[in-house]
């Protein structure tokens, strides 16, 4: 009997992780009857991570009011992981680029506070681990927002309190920490970063990400006035230097905050999905494994899933077999990070929305097709 591991990502617009496991799982027992299957949803810290690590350990998706980047309400989700302790949030869920029209998107303005709601409701659930995806933001703001919405006081020379947005922290005088919500020095909070920026500069948050929140160029050169004058305070009065400090520009500058209010820990964000997952003793378990997600090329390798994925698989020495929606050029790259086939789901010509209806049914089959010629293959113990 073989036992065979789903780990796939998810296939953007199509299938969640979970679903896209499912299909897989479903193509083996076509295939093989008899196999043993094992399904488990993964992500690379980005969107989807909080998705995937709930389906992964059995945990609950939960839902509350918060505000946008522009401070109207939306319903955002964070999740509570099976452990009934560890909470898992996404900086894209309330502060994200997706919540705004085209127009609409202006980082000067933009705020992360909905972010900091979705903290402050995981710490009245009961957490006591935080897991925190940064990326996909609409902000500019290093956090402030975020630190607001926890008690921080962000205040002028007058002691009044600073407006939303990256701009307004070039009034930065001082920062009040008295209101800040105790309950965060108790808890661990490990931000999942795949992004070595630092808050300011030529290589940080407002030049790199800025323009494709909506600045111009004469906003990124305001907006990193405005996080230098944040950096500078931060650092006179916590003694924390984050002006420099790689992954500070990660999320508009949320890492920053991270960083220096809330000493979290930084990981790539595949390798936290792989720790919280549980992915080492599953691909020890399995005699094949099997992920993918919605499109794989050469970039692939460098901490995304799959290749995440494969890494672990090989310290077990076992074999790994990914599917996509769409392969680009490189794949053969691949073989270097332990992927050892890839396989492409797509049936044929088909316009883009068949393929992302029919998705589910396209890996199944795909899936069934490499396991029915494994088993017809010389030397393979199935």
């Amino acid at each position: 009997m073989t036992r065979y591991l789903c780990a796939p990502d998810s296939f953007k617009e199509s299938l969640t992780a979970i679903q896209a496991a499912q299909a897989m799982a479903r193509g083996i027992k076509n295939a093989d009857p008899d196999a043993e299957v094992r399904c488990l949803p993964m992500a690379d810290g980005g969107e989807g991570t909080t998705r995937a690590l709930v389906d992964a350990t059995g945990g609950t998706m939960r839902t509350i009011d918060a505000h946008d980047p522009l401070g109207r309400p939306v319903r955002a989700a964070f999740g509570m992981l099976g452990d009934g302790t560890t909470a898992v949030v996404e900086t894209a869920e309330a502060s994200g680029l997706a919540l705004l029209d085209p127009g609409e998107r202006n980082p000067l303005v933009a705020s992360s506070y909905g972010t900091g709601e979705l903290i402050r409701a995981a710490l009245d659930a009961g957490a006591r681990r935080i897991l925190v995806g940064l990326g996909g933001s609409a902000t500019n703001d290093a956090g402030a927002g975020l630190l607001q919405a926890l008690g921080v006081r962000l205040l002028d020379g007058c002691g009044r309190d600073l407006e939303p947005g990256g701009a307004a922290l070039a009034g930065l005088d001082h920062v009040d920490l008295t209101g800040l919500d105790p309950r965060v020095r108790d808890v661990e909070i490990v931000a999942a970063c795949d992004v070595t920026n630092p808050l300011t500069g030529p290589d940080g948050a407002s030049a790199v990400f800025g323009p494709q929140k909506g600045a111009s160029a004469a906003d990124v050169a305001s907006l990193d006035k405005a996080l230098t004058r944040f950096a500078i305070v931060v650092e006179r009065q916590l003694d924390a230097p984050i002006a420099d400090r790689p992954g500070a520009g990660a999320a508009g500058g949320i890492g920053a905050a991270f960083l220096a209010f809330l000493h979290a820990r930084f990981m790539p964000g595949v390798d936290l999905v792989i720790e919280q997952s549980g992915l080492d003793e599953a691909a020890r378990w399995a005699d094949i494994v099997l992920t993918g997600e919605g499109s794989i090329d050469f970039q692939t390798k460098f901490s995304k899933t799959p290749a995440g994925v494969a890494r672990t698989a090989k310290k077990h020495g076992r074999p790994v077999i990914a599917v996509a929606g769409h392969i680009g050029r490189g794949v053969d790259e691949l073989r270097e990070v332990g992927i050892d086939a890839v396989f492409g789901i797509a049936p044929g010509a088909a316009t883009l929305d068949d393929l992302l209806r029919h998705a589910a049914d396209n890996v199944a089959f795909t899936t069934e097709q490499v396991v029915r010629t494994l088993r017809l293959g010389a030397g393979w113990r199935i």
